[in-house]
């Protein structure tokens, strides 16, 4: 018989995650993850949600709302510090033998579509600044697609770096990120030199009446906001490795978002007050390279084209960093019995989820063909039913009929921050075009349809035989 000391011994020669992210490294996860190319491309479809620096409201509505979300992730996550997040939550609220199981594959099916739409995003902010150094190359139209046959390549060539062992990958993911923040840095303390008040602040007539048609605009305004706020929460799906996850996971959640709102304040504040915004609204199906346009306005035509070069490090940065988290997110779950098997396999000898990454991969390309605009919509509307409000609802559920779950940290003035974000991600959500909405919904209802044709095959519930 092995003793208790034995046993120990057994567990710790086993190969597990470990506890190794402070409170420190917790933040710069998350605003690694924040800090991207989403600025750099969404100004000008932001300033044309409500025609002009009225917009800057739906920055200020998308935090109100991503900082009443964060206090669901806050306690979430300290309560269920495991990989995967959003997927634990929702199956160990909703019970992981019968409902959880189903909100927690409808996670990961929607999360199929997201998440190729999110890094879609990066690889048309690529297309919209190549715009600036190469005008003339050829696009492929076709109806309400765009064909970009250099993103084709860069789809392409993203999937070959991601496809090797993790190790050698963690080189090229600091050397991008380094690229990332310099970007960030120099458009900010430009901005500050030469900022200008009457151009940033230059309000067209009629500016403050307020319609159906501004709410509607500032529902498109919000929506662009969280796209750039995404990631607040990336420390979530990696709660087995977080140290004190109790205490560092609501803490990182909450700075990281406060001091992301400040720099994306700044970066906005830094165009708008340069670049006069009439200048590129409306933005079109193919928004103008503000950026680029603000650094010739400052140092001229030679000094943007180089400039542009680092947008781009910084658009391909979040397209390989968002590539390799977002491929093992369904092989987690695959891996655990909660999708599909195939998302579970690994690579022979490379040791990395590459069913998944081929998937997640090709599927990104594709969305690529889609508008910006499309893409932020599509993106932020079927995540919000199953993840967002989703996650308000496992709070409430929690509390009421999971009281086994001990709650470590519980949001301030509970239950507002949940109405808050409910009413938030409804108001967002409700303002999106209606096939947009239509899709969102009938993507959900695809999931359920593969739901029950997978719960069939396996014979769990519904269909496990009864006792």
């Amino acid at each position: 018989m092995e003793t208790a000391d034995n046993l120990k011994q057994i567990t710790h020669s086993q190969p597990h995650l470990q506890r190794r992210l402070g409170l420190l490294q917790a933040i710069a996860l998350n605003m690694s993850n924040m800090i991207g190319v989403g600025p750099f491309i969404t100004i000008p479809l932001l300033m044309s949600a409500l025609n002009g620096p009225m917009s800057m409201l739906g920055w200020a509505v998308a935090l109100v709302v991503c900082l009443a979300d964060g206090l669901i992730w806050s306690e979430l996550g300290a309560a269920m510090p495991g990989s995967g997040g959003t997927y634990i939550y929702l199956r160990e609220a909703f019970g992981p033998a019968k409902w959880g199981r189903l909100m927690a594959f409808l996670f990961i099916w929607q999360f199929i579509f997201s998440g190729p739409f999110e890094i879609a995003s990066g690889y048309a902010g690529i297309s919209q600044y190549l715009q600036y150094v190469w005008p003339g190359r050829t696009l492929i139209h076709f109806h309400f697609l765009t064909i970009d046959p250099l993103i084709l390549l860069l789809g392409a060539f993203t999937i070959f770096l991601l496809y090797r062992n993790i190790s050698s990958i963690g080189k090229i993911t600091v050397s991008l990120w380094i690229g990332s923040i310099l970007t960030t840095m120099i458009v900010i303390a430009l901005g500050v030199f030469n900022f200008d008040s009457k151009i940033a602040f230059d309000f067209p007539p009629g500016t403050f009446k307020f319609s159906l048609g501004f709410f509607l605009g500032l529902g498109t305004a919000a929506r662009i906001g969280v796209y750039d706020y995404l990631g607040y929460y990336d420390v979530c799906y990696l709660g087995d490795e977080v140290k004190e996850p109790r205490r560092v996971i609501p803490r990182s959640v909450l700075i990281s978002l406060v001091l992301v709102a400040i720099i994306y304040l700044g970066i906005n504040l830094s165009i708008i007050g340069v670049v006069p915004w009439r200048e590129f609204v409306p933005a079109g199906d193919t928004p103008k390279p503000v950026v680029s346009m603000f650094i010739e306005r400052i140092l001229g035509k030679s000094a943007a084209v180089g400039f542009t070069g680092l947008v781009l490090w910084t658009a391909f940065a979040s397209v390989f960093a968002l590539l390799l988290g977002y491929s093992r997110i369904p092989y987690a779950a695959a891996l655990n019995g909660y999708f599909f098997s195939a998302f579970g396999k690994l690579h022979p000898t490379k040791s990395f989820p590459y069913v998944s990454l081929l998937v997640i991969g090709v599927l990104s390309i594709l969305c690529s063909f889609f508008t910006l605009q499309i893409v932020i919509d599509a993106l932020i509307t079927t995540r919000i039913l199953i993840q967002f409000i989703g996650q308000a609802a496992a709070i409430i559920a929690v509390r009421k009929l999971r009281p086994q779950i001990e709650l470590p940290f519980r949001m301030w003035l509970y239950p507002l921050p949940c109405l808050i974000a409910f009413a938030g991600w409804s108001f967002i959500f409700l303002t999106a075009e209606k096939n947009v909405i239509f899709a969102g919904i009938g993507s959900i209802l695809l999931g359920v349809i593969a739901f029950l044709f997978w719960s069939k095959q396996r014979q769990t519930w519904p269909f496990a035989p009864s006792l």
